[in-house]
């Protein structure tokens, strides 16, 4: 079988384990709640952002205009359950610059996928994986996100370029091997994220309960069990 037909029977797998499972940012999430979201869970347990996003959205918060008009200790206040609320607020104001710089929220989501990503990376506080869920999620434009559970399963599995390999490696081996599809792309992330937290976990994961396990090499062993 080929990568990109392994690829494509495994994102098949994970749609059959886990299509009942609700996802955040799936598939008419507000572009702006995206972008904070992607912001806030940087180093931190989604649970925790939901916390921030309604302490947000209680105080009509959540949207640029009103955020932008918070000072900052009000805006750490809100989004403290995030942890790291000081930087953090440091980096919703570097993107609210941003997106002011091109006349609007709109304005700059609507710029082509490479622009957009190369303008969010030289925005302080957003690195690869959030410029990457920014495009593909908020501006609903093709970009494959890459995250350390998407390391964990793949290397499991035997396959990618290698866990410690470099992020934009890893893109590579996605979008060199699955043909490019908005749809696709943020749906194979979303299906990598619930299949990492709730059976490939990093600590006891429940191999009894992957339908992947047969064909993984990690399956089963003692590292598996502990």
């Amino acid at each position: 079988m080929s990568q990109a037909a392994r690829l494509l029977a495994i994102y098949r797998e994970l749609e059959a384990m886990h299509a009942w499972r609700g996802w955040h940012w799936w598939p008419d999430a507000d572009p702006f709640e995206v972008i904070v979201g992607s912001i806030l869970v940087q180093n931190t347990a989604w649970s925790n952002v939901e916390r921030a996003l309604d302490r947000l959205r209680a105080a009509d918060a959540l949207n640029p205009n009103a955020m932008r008009a918070l000072d900052d200790a009000k805006l750490e206040e809100l989004v403290r359950p995030s942890g790291q609320y000081r930087q953090k607020t440091k980096k919703l104001r570097a993107f609210l610059a941003v997106a002011d710089a091109h006349g609007s929220l709109e304005n700059l989501l609507a710029l082509d996928p490479a622009t957009l990503r190369r303008t969010l990376l030289e925005t302080w506080g957003i690195g690869e994986e959030t410029a990457d869920c920014i495009v593909v999620y908020a501006a609903r434009q093709p970009a494959f996100a890459i995250d350390a559970y998407t390391r964990r399963i793949f290397s499991r599995l035997g396959l990618g370029p290698g866990e410690n390999a470099s992020y934009g490696a890893w893109q590579q081996y996605f979008v060199g091997h699955i043909a490019e599809d908005r749809d696709t792309w943020a749906r194979y992330h979303a299906l990598i994220v619930m299949h990492a937290k709730h059976i490939c976990r990093k600590q006891r994961p429940l191999c009894g309960e992957c339908s992947l396990a047969p064909g993984c090499g990690w399956a089963g062993t003692a590292w598996a069990s502990t």
